[in-house]
């Protein structure tokens, strides 16, 4: 069976909620993404393929909700069809907005906007027209990733330059370091090495316990051998030990959920030991509402 992209799927952690909204998808070429990825890993991981022999991954968003309190965590990719070389495919999407409005709301109902970094796929519906498509929302992210992407100018994984993301959020963004409260139950932990601001969030109630990743995973191949990294990482090294350092905290507590933007089947799941490594089990055959 071929693979899917994540549907919309809320989870519960306490008294607080975690819905994935659908932006698109992404069909890329396995060699072109992970390089040092083998055959050998691959055909252990044909689920994670469409029906045209491509690597599937998900392009979306993650919808908090705690007490009166709507954040967003990333923004997609927008609304576009791209031919992607680099990847040898193809980026579709354009969702974002639909999912929300599926779960009854609209962008001037969101509060927060929290980027876990600054790709392209994680900035797509920061604005529309020059404006701020959540116009009410407080914008975040880490301390780090804003200099990080402005010292570069136009780059071809950043959405700077005229019109970018940056441009809209001029004055209207706030830093974030490891360890800042976003909202009760949710907290910053720093996660360098995919981006140098690279953060991730952990979302806490009662005795339950989500980490949404970011980019610190991009795909179950990851957690067969670490050390298979994404084309695209700035720090490669880095992100290979806080790969290790977060995916080993999540092993050591069962019940922690993951949640992470690029999976398929199911964007939640729980990390846990094989006889040989990390295996990644979705939440999906679990019961998600």
């Amino acid at each position: 069976m071929s693979a899917q992209v994540s549907p919309r799927e809320t989870i519960a952690v306490g008294d607080i909620s975690i819905t994935y909204l659908p932006d698109g998808e992404a069909s890329v070429s396995e060699t072109a993404l992970f390089p040092a990825g083998t055959p050998e890993l691959w055909n252990a991981h044909r689920e994670l393929f469409d029906a045209d022999g491509k690597l599937l991954l998900s392009l979306g968003t993650f919808l908090i909700r705690t007490g009166d309190r709507k954040i967003l965590v990333d923004l997609g990719f927008g609304d576009h069809t791209v031919d992607f070389p680099a990847a040898d495919g193809v980026f579709r999407s354009g969702r974002l907005l639909t999912s929300l409005r599926e779960e009854g709301l609209a962008p001037e109902d969101i509060d927060t906007v929290f980027y876990t970094h600054l790709h392209i796929d994680h900035v797509g519906w920061t604005a529309q027209d020059g404006k701020l498509t959540f116009g009410n929302a407080r914008h975040l992210v880490g301390e780090r990733e804003v200099e990080y992407w402005q010292s570069l100018g136009d780059h071809p994984m950043a959405a700077v330059g005229p019109g970018g993301a940056l441009d809209a959020l001029e004055g209207r963004v706030d830093a974030v370091s490891d360890g800042s409260v976003v909202a009760p139950g949710v907290s910053v932990v720093a996660t360098p090495g995919h981006t140098p601001g690279h953060c991730s969030l952990v979302v806490s109630s009662g005795h339950q316990r989500a980490m949404i990743l970011g980019d610190v995973l991009h795909c179950p191949a990851q957690l067969t051998d670490n050390e298979v990294s994404l084309v695209f990482e700035v720090d490669a090294e880095l992100g290979v030990r806080t790969r290790d350092r977060i995916m080993g905290e999540l092993e050591g507590d069962p019940d922690a959920v993951a949640a992470q933007c690029h999976l398929t089947g199911s964007a939640f799941g729980r990390v846990l030991r094989g006889r040989t490594h990390r295996t990644w089990t979705a939440l999906n055959a679990q019961g998600v509402s």
